[in-house]
């Protein structure tokens, strides 16, 4: 299953949470697309909220199926909470610490960065968006890199870093010093319900 690449707000009105961060999408109609959307009142099955809920960590982290599924079952082989571990290693992905330390606008906006060569790991260049970061690692970009316009503006805009990252505005690169804890993870997931799904 290919990744999501159609409309971002309409996607973002669909699942009842804003994709890019800012919030914008809900503001003006906060309910699904569509002529139905306003007076759809029709009540989830379990299947269908847990699928929602998959759906929106998904698109939220901008996966394809095939990606997803495999960071869940890895998640399942380390000790803990299942679906905390999953969140975890979600948030532990370098495009998503790129979004993170604000050198990119949105995780979509990141994954492109890192795609195309900008990012690097403790100095060497890293161009999978999927890099499982690791805490102790530092996160900058090339040299010639740090001139684009895309994370200029992202940088000038951004003013929160969360606690597991330490972040050095100047040299334009950031720490990750630790694992995130759950509470710093997107709280409108209910992981449980994911875990439910692929344990149908």
């Amino acid at each position: 299953m290919a990744r999501y690449t159609g409309p971002s707000w309409k996607l973002s009105r669909r699942l009842g949470i804003s994709l890019s961060g800012t919030g914008k999408e809900l503001q003006k109609r906060p309910y699904g697309p569509g002529e139905h959307g306003p007076n759809q009142r029709k009540k989830m099955s379990e299947y269908g909220l847990q699928l929602q809920e998959k759906q929106k960590l998904r698109h939220m982290y901008g996966m394809n199926e095939r990606q997803f599924r495999k960071l869940f079952d890895q998640a399942g082989k380390i000790q803990g909470i299942h679906g905390e571990n999953f969140m975890i290693l979600l948030e532990s992905r370098l495009d998503n610490l790129v979004y993170r330390l604000g050198l990119a606008r949105t995780r979509r906006q990141a994954r492109q960065l890192v795609n195309h060569g900008h990012v690097t790991v403790d100095g060497g260049r890293v161009d999978i968006a999927s890099y499982r970061v690791k805490p102790g690692q530092v996160i900058g970009l090339r040299e010639k890199s740090r001139n684009l316009d895309a994370v200029k503006n992202a940088v000038e805009v951004n003013d929160f870093v969360p606690a597991y990252l330490d972040f050095n505005a100047d040299a334009l690169e950031g720490t990750f010093t630790r694992l995130p804890e759950r509470s710093e993870l997107p709280a409108e997931i209910t992981e449980q319900l994911i875990v439910e799904f692929y344990s149908r």
